[in-house]
């Protein structure tokens, strides 16, 4: 497996979004991957061994991460006294309710129950609980979350902790993979932190922190881009397609890392023998198509319920626009919701810039990631979930900290805007009160 020797001095970090351009050599990619030198490979278990292997940066990483989440727990105590469902309560609700909401029941339900239970999700006549006009939709969400929370639940007898302990853990191997990716782009050492601690206190980071498939994602995808970035191809391909298991941006960082190894290939032929790897991610969710169409003879049963709960049919990217932008501003909907339609704005301007500044730095793959991530999300009825979409693109993370080391005053700014926003949505999630 190709991948570079500890002995070996790591090359020059890598381009960040806003430096200026430089001269990629012949044996690099554009994403600018460690190589190796003539005379031999690490084998994989010093691969693993040397992946494992935390450095003193590595636990200030950690130190920030847990200290964001006694935060949140913090919060979550807080919410069940302040703000309890009935306004006349004497009794706070029970220690991990606030963490009990929305997505998570989908989650649940599938791991207890699979996802046609007796009777089958579509055959009740109650609105749905994704907004459908019957059953509660679970086709929707891919196997792989409910798949690890039903694993956990065998040691951990609380659904609820399960599912918290699974993102508890995902979110750290997510963090200390985004602090080594940083490393490679920025020349400062507190570069990494500054990605890292943008990252957990951005307005969604609630998301990371529940029973939610954000952490877990994170967890698969930014190893298997730390893979890729060394050429090991076999390691890269199988994290994707576990990836692919938890969501459907899988297939984006499926799309993004193949780019990348087309871009290697060129620049060194003895790649293309590896390239039966880069197929391996779309094993999960065809045999997940089958597994739908086994049970409701509907080749796309996933995305049919993903329009029937969430309206994610096809429209025209301006069309999408402008129901999102009418949502959000013409009075038709209840405050939370024409305020989350706001941030869905937002957002959607924020990933344009990225894919922008991506595109004008020529880092192609990851330019792919973001816009297929944006087309997805930007071609439905109106938009939905790009404010928690932008916890997944990582290049927007490092390239903050980099401007924020250029310019010390723009991460007192960042963290000044998004630290309250941060603990809105946070008590909005907590409370049961997001998005209406």
């Amino acid at each position: 497996m190709p991948v570079s020797p500890p002995e070996i001095r790591r090359p020059a970090p890598a381009a960040p979004l806003a430096a200026p351009p430089r001269t990629v050599p012949r044996t690099a990619t554009a994403g600018g991957p460690e190589h190796t030198a003539a005379g031999g490979v690490p084998g994989r278990a010093r691969c693993v061994r040397r992946a494992l292997r935390l450095r003193r940066d590595d636990a200030e990483v950690l130190c920030l991460y847990l200290a964001t989440r006694a935060g949140l727990w913090i919060m979550a105590y807080c919410s069940r006294w302040l703000f309890p469902a009935d306004g006349e309560a004497h009794e706070a609700a029970g220690v991990l309710t606030p963490f009990e909401h929305w997505d998570w029941g989908h989650f649940l339900h599938i791991a207890q129950d699979g996802y046609f239970p007796d009777p089958g999700p579509g055959s009740g006549d109650s609105p749905g609980a994704g907004g459908g006009t019957g059953g509660d939709n679970r086709e929707a969400f891919f196997p792989g979350f409910p798949l690890f929370l039903r694993a956990v639940h065998l040691v951990v007898p609380h659904w609820t902790a399960a599912g918290l302990l699974i993102s508890l853990v995902a979110g750290a191997v997510a963090v200390l993979s985004l602090a080594r990716i940083a490393r490679h782009h920025l020349p400062d050492t507190a570069g990494a932190r500054r990605a890292v601690l943008f990252l957990l206190v951005s307005p969604c980071g609630i998301f990371l922190a529940v029973g939610y498939t954000e952490a877990l994602f994170l967890a698969l995808a930014l190893p298997a881009w730390l893979a890729a970035r060394r050429h090991a191809w076999a390691l890269a391909s199988v994290l994707t397609a576990l990836a692919t298991t938890v969501r459907v941006s899988g297939l984006f960082l499926a799309a993004a890392i193949a780019l990348h190894f087309l871009l290697a290939a060129r620049a060194d032929r003895s790649h293309w023998r590896r390239l039966p790897w880069t197929a391996l991610p779309a094993v999960p969710p065809a045999l997940y198509t089958l597994y739908l169409h086994a049970h409701t003879g509907d080749w796309m049963a996933w995305k049919h319920a993903q329009e029937r709960g969430w309206y994610r049919d096809f429209h025209a990217p301006w069309t999408a626009w402008s129901h999102t932008w009418d949502s959000a501003f013409d009075h038709g909907q209840t405050t939370p919701y024409a305020f989350m339609f706001q941030a869905e704005l937002v957002a959607m301007v924020v990933g344009l810039a990225l894919l922008g500044l991506l595109a004008h730095r020529r880092r192609w793959p990851e330019a792919l990631y973001i816009a297929l991530s944006l087309w997805a999300l930007g071609t439905s009825y109106w938009y939905t979930s790009i404010p928690r979409a932008t916890l997944l693109w990582w290049p927007l993370w490092i390239g903050l900290a980099h401007w924020a080391g250029r310019r010390p005053r723009f991460a007192s700014v960042y963290l000044t805007l998004t630290v309250p926003l941060a603990a809105v949505f946070a008590m909005a999630f907590m409370t049961g009160r997001w998005a209406g």
